[in-house]
């Protein structure tokens, strides 16, 4: 238990703090590792950020994720999906080991926020 407390909390230094409201432990998918973290941002969006084994385990999440998505769209600039997932509009993208992406925001913003997100990663 200590181990993943640990890891939560390496996550929640990916995310901006400019207009952070609060940071929690990602709820669980069939699809995703344990471990993912999510930020939840005054102006209403949340992003989040999963940190896989390699870069080829990131790369299946992410089309699985693509998979749970309605009406998913490629954004080749990102090389990520852009739909709603429960209704929410959702960026998600990979980058390396990881898994990230943006809630709540429509795709131009969300591409912006993501570019943010993804400079935070290595």
């Amino acid at each position: 238990m200590k181990i993943l407390l640990l890891l939560a909390a390496a996550l929640f230094t990916r995310f901006p703090q400019e207009n952070l409201v609060d940071t929690k432990p990602l709820p669980p998918r069939p699809f995703l590792p344990a471990g993912g973290s999510i930020a939840h941002y005054k102006k209403g969006y949340d992003l989040f950020v999963v940190k896989c084994k390699s870069p080829t385990d990131a790369a299946i999440v992410l089309l699985n994720w693509k998979k749970a998505m309605t009406d998913p769209k490629f954004v080749a600039s990102f090389g990520g999906y852009f739909g709603k997932d429960g209704g929410k509009p959702v960026f998600i993208f990979s980058k390396g080991a990881w898994v990230a992406g943006v809630a709540g925001l429509n795709e131009k913003e969300a591409d912006l926020q993501g570019r943010t997100l993804a400079g935070r990663l290595d």
